[in-house]
Formats: structure tokens, C-alpha cells, sequence
């Protein structure tokens, strides 16, 4: 059931929040998923894509694709009541069960520390990363020019995720935790599964899905 208001969610956020679990509870990895959502110009549907892909080789493996009304207005920090439905329909459609998710959004790095990746992550009950590509929250230093590079995104003293170089001399992407991994292992994963290109091939193919079709 979702939050019916904006002073409801926020109260469901910060409950769920002590829910996610930032230490590294993840199995070997063999298929990793990205999800992704796109609004109409009308903004009244949304089309979310998740794809699952072989970590070795990044091959793809298997890919759905949903479009379903917006259950929410958009209203910055509040972006999982508008796109976690969706994705979560299109995520549960693959067969497959992936091991790792990506999420196109923020996890921790978000003011009440549960941003989209986190409550995916958490409904799902699937290990989660964040992986966005502008800031919401927090203050960093540029990382060096070089792909693997990272400095901390931090938030009221807190560290909140990591702003990570994966190709050199191009602009950074913010990893925060979604769920059930930590955030060194998050960045890991991250350039791990970003071998050519700025964002992670599971977002990049979920994206690119999600575009296509609407």
C-alpha cells in the first residue's frame, strides 16, 4: 500500500529506513539487473524496464517492460511513490531472480536516507545500489581524472555515498547503498559492470529499454 500523502510517506520513509541494511548480506553474484523508469510528457504514465544480465560477460539474459498510471505527482525526495510501483512491476515480471540490482536513482544519499533504490531494494528483497547520475543531497570533493576514482558524498557529517569516475576525464556518477550491501562493494560492482561506458550496463540496457517502448 502506498502513502497517500506527502506528510504520510515521509513518516513511511523514515520508518522503513532502519529496515535497510548497509553491510555486505549478498550471495555470489552470477546475474546482475538494472531497472529503469521514464514519465510521459503528460506525466500521467509511467514506463519502467528491467533487465537481467550473466555478470561474466554482461550478456543479456532476459528484459520486461511495464506501463502503468503515475501513482504519485513528482515532488523532489519523493521519487519512489512515483516510479517504485513500476519498476517493481517490471522487475518481478523477469524469470529470472537476480542476485545485484541496479537502480537509475539514489539510495542513502537522499535527505530522509531511503531514496528509490532503497525502497526497490527493501520491497524486493534483492541486494541494491544506487547509481545516479546528478546529486540530490551532500558535498564532495572531485575524484581524480582516471576511471576508479571516487571521493565521499557526504551529508551532515555523514557519509552518504561515493562519487565514482568510471570512465577517465568524464563526469562522475553518485553510488549510494540501495540495500544489503556496503558501500565499497557497491563501487566495486559499479566499475565492475561499467567497462565502456559512464553509467553500469544494467542501467544503460534499462534505460535504453525504457526509452524505446515509450
Amino acid at each position: 500500500m502506498w502513502p497517500g500523502s506527502l506528510a504520510e510517506a515521509r513518516l513511511v520513509q523514515q520508518r522503513l529506513r532502519a529496515k535497510v541494511i548497509t553491510e555486505d548480506r549478498l550471495d555470489s553474484v552470477q546475474i546482475v539487473a538494472g531497472v529503469d523508469a521514464w514519465t510521459e510528457v503528460a506525466g500521467e504514465r509511467i514506463w519502467a524496464a528491467a533487465v537481467a544480465l550473466r555478470l561474466s560477460g554482461l550478456e543479456l539474459q532476459e528484459s520486461a517492460v511495464v506501463c502503468q498510471p503515475a501513482a504519485a505527482p513528482y515532488v523532489p525526495g519523493f521519487l519512489s511513490l512515483r516510479e517504485a510501483p513500476a519498476a517493481l512491476a517490471a522487475l518481478q515480471r523477469l524469470r529470472v531472480r537476480p542476485d545485484l540490482l541496479f537502480v537509475d536513482g539514489q539510495g542513502l544519499a537522499h535527505p530522509r536516507r531511503f531514496g528509490l533504490a532503497c525502497h526497490i531494494g527493501l520491497f524486493a528483497s534483492i541486494p541494491a545500489i544506487g547509481v545516479a547520475k546528478s546529486r540530490l543531497i551532500g558535498q564532495y570533493q572531485p575524484p581524480g581524472p582516471d576511471r576508479g576514482e571516487w571521493t565521499p558524498l557526504a551529508d551532515d557529517g555523514e557519509m552518504v555515498g561515493a562519487v565514482l569516475r568510471t570512465r577517465s576525464n568524464t563526469r562522475p556518477v553518485f553510488v549510494s547503498v540501495g540495500h544489503r550491501i556496503s558501500l565499497r562493494t557497491a563501487v566495486a560492482y559499479v566499475l565492475l559492470c561499467a567497462p565502456a561506458f559512464r553509467l553500469p550496463e544494467p542501467i544503460r540496457l534499462a534505460d535504453r529499454l525504457s526509452r524505446v517502448f515509450r
